[in-house]
């Protein structure tokens, strides 16, 4: 019980910075909305409708990907200035706690963009799923989770590097490169309807467990490393 409410208190605090400032919100889509944009100019998907839904779940994830970016350096380079990151160092509560609740925190601000690009990518490649939808509502919790669990842990990890904003996408990457062919291979299958994505959703699920323990067993190394 304890424990949970000490992550509250954290995600709490990370939701109601992002209120009043909004740096990562609008970083995120104004970045998701142009690789929409650009992307569409270049290839148009009225021209090629099969081409357009065999690349279109990679395109959505690229979009997500790269706009998350945004969201998990703004996530820490909050907790650096005033040294309010030291100050969590000296707290009784478990450091995990601080993870967690800035993991979940990040996951609602993707979340919140991913509502506002689905349909937005939609309306722009003309497409709509020929399997069954309803599976993208797991695919993409799963596949955020994937990118935000990993991507808080690594730009903790990445604080006390100069080029820290460089080093996120260089580490976080490689490592996510078995969750981000599991997302763009399931969430290409329900836009083609070829067959359902059973396997890849079990590869995410396993994916997040792993590294969701990992992440929060090791955070405190991290947090108290010198």
């Amino acid at each position: 019980m304890n424990y949970a409410r000490h992550v509250f208190t954290h995600l709490r605090k990370d939701l109601r910075i992002e209120w009043r400032t909004k740096d990562s919100i609008n970083g995120m889509l104004f970045f998701t909305l142009l690789v929409v944009v650009v992307f569409s100019i270049a290839f148009d998907p009225t021209s090629y409708p099969t081409i357009a839904r065999q690349i279109s779940g990679g395109l959505l994830w690229v979009a997500i990907l790269f706009a998350a970016m945004t969201a998990l350096n703004q996530s820490w380079a909050r907790e650096v200035r005033n040294h309010v990151l030291d100050a969590h160092r000296l707290v009784s509560a478990p450091a995990s706690t601080l993870f967690v609740g800035k993991a979940l925190a990040n996951f609602l601000f993707v979340t919140g963009v991913e509502l506002v690009l689905a349909p937005v990518f939609a309306i722009f490649y003309n497409i709509h799923p020929l399997g069954q939808a309803w599976i993208l509502l797991v695919i993409l919790p799963l596949g955020t989770w994937a990118l935000v669990v990993n991507g808080t842990f690594f730009a903790a990890l990445s604080l006390r590097t100069r080029s820290r904003e460089l080093m996120l996408p260089l580490v976080l990457f490689p490592i996510s490169m078995p969750a981000l062919l599991a997302m763009i291979q399931a969430t290409t299958n329900v836009l083609t309807g070829d067959y359902m994505p059973n396997l890849w959703i079990k590869v995410l699920f396993g994916y997040d467990i792993i590294f969701t323990t990992a992440c929060v067993l090791l955070f405190e190394t991290i947090l108290h490393a010198d």
